[in-house]
C-alpha cells in the first residue's frame, strides 16, 4: 500500500471515532442537536465510508501497465480531508450565527470536497478497464521480460 492509501484507511477510521464521539456529545448536550446534525452525518457518510471507499479503491483495483496514481491520490486525499475539515469547523458555526463568512467557508468546503470526488473519478476511470485490457497489457509486461530460448527449440 502507498502511504496515500494508507493515509485514507487511518483516517476514515480517525472519522468513524469523530463521528462516535459526536454523537456521543450530542445526546449528552441535546442543545447540539441542531447545529450539528448534518455535520455528524456528513463526518460518517463522507468522512468514514466515502475515505474508506477511495481507500480501499486506490488500494485494490487493477492498475493496468502498473500504472502509479501517487499524485491523484495525494490531490484525492488532500481535498477530501481540507474539505471535511472545513464542514466540520463551518457549518455549525454557519448554522448558529447565519454570518456570510461562515457561509462563504462552508459553500468553499463542499467546492474542496467535489473536487476530491471529481479527482477519484478522474484517477478511477483510468483503472476501469475491461479483463482483456488488463490482459493485453500484462501479456505486453510479460512477454518482454520472459527469457528467451536461443535454441529455436
Amino acid at each position: 500500500m502507498s502511504r496515500w492509501q494508507v493515509a485514507f484507511l487511518r483516517a476514515a477510521l480517525g472519522w468513524l471515532v469523530a463521528t462516535g464521539l459526536l454523537g456521543v456529545l450530542v445526546s449528552v448536550w441535546p442543545s447540539l442537536a441542531g447545529p450539528f446534525r448534518a455535520t455528524h452525518a456528513h463526518m460518517g457518510v463522507v468522512g468514514f465510508f466515502l475515505g474508506m471507499v477511495m481507500g480501499v479503491a486506490f488500494w485494490m483495483l487493477p492498475r493496468p501497465g502498473g500504472i502509479k496514481q501517487t499524485n491523484w491520490e495525494a490531490a484525492t486525499f488532500l481535498l477530501l480531508q481540507a474539505g471535511l475539515v472545513l464542514r466540520v469547523i463551518s457549518e455549525p458555526a454557519w448554522r448558529t450565527t447565519l454570518a456570510p463568512g461562515w457561509q462563504a467557508v462552508f459553500v468553499a468546503s463542499g467546492v474542496l470536497v467535489l473536487a476530491a470526488m471529481v479527482a477519484f473519478a478522474l484517477a478511477m476511470s483510468r483503472r476501469v478497464v475491461t479483463l482483456e485490457t488488463i490482459r493485453a497489457k500484462g501479456r505486453g509486461r510479460r512477454e518482454s521480460a520472459a527469457p528467451t530460448d536461443e535454441s529455436g527449440a
